[in-house]
């Protein structure tokens, strides 16, 4: 993780800093800002999401536009959540929305929990997706399960918030 946060914090900066613009409930830009906290502080839930915030923001850049903190795809959110998890399980820590997630992912059922609970509209599902096996599975193994997203940074405009240093 540690190697992934230093190869990825030069591209999307070191500070969160300015002003946060929310329109429509989505914070806007075209840069994304990791929180300084993502830098000093160690906790494993801490640091799970940032590899979650980092991976989703970027693979968000790739996808461009010209307010990337508003695009998103099912690709982008199956390929954080499997981050999260990824850097979840190197460490030592307990918490309960990610070690109920990481029991998910270990029953193979990843994809649906990110189809059912964070899917848009304009996003492709794969075809082979299995919904109401997936809903069945969850209101048996979790019933009351809330889903979680913790970003640590926020998007905003690169010329409204100046070079940081």
């Amino acid at each position: 993780m540690r190697r992934l946060t230093a190869l990825l914090l030069p591209l999307l900066a070191a500070a969160c800093g300015g002003d946060v613009y929310l329109r429509d409930g989505v914070t806007d830009g075209d840069t994304f800002y990791l929180a300084q906290q993502a830098l000093v502080d160690d906790d494993p839930v801490l640091q799970s999401w940032v590899s979650y915030s980092l991976t989703r923001s970027t693979c968000q850049l790739t996808l461009g536009g010209d307010n990337p903190a508003r695009r998103t795809s099912f690709d982008c959110e199956l390929m954080a959540r499997r981050h999260l998890l990824e850097s979840w399980r190197e460490r030592e820590g307990r918490d309960d929305y990610l070690d109920d997630l990481a029991a998910i992912d270990a029953a193979g059922w990843l994809p649906e929990y990110v189809a059912r609970h964070f899917a848009r509209d304009h996003w492709t599902l794969p075809a082979d997706l299995e919904p109401a096996a997936y809903r069945r599975y969850e209101r048996r193994q979790f019933p009351g399960h809330r889903p979680r997203t913790r970003w640590v940074g926020s998007w905003n405009y690169a010329r409204l918030v100046g070079p940081q240093r």
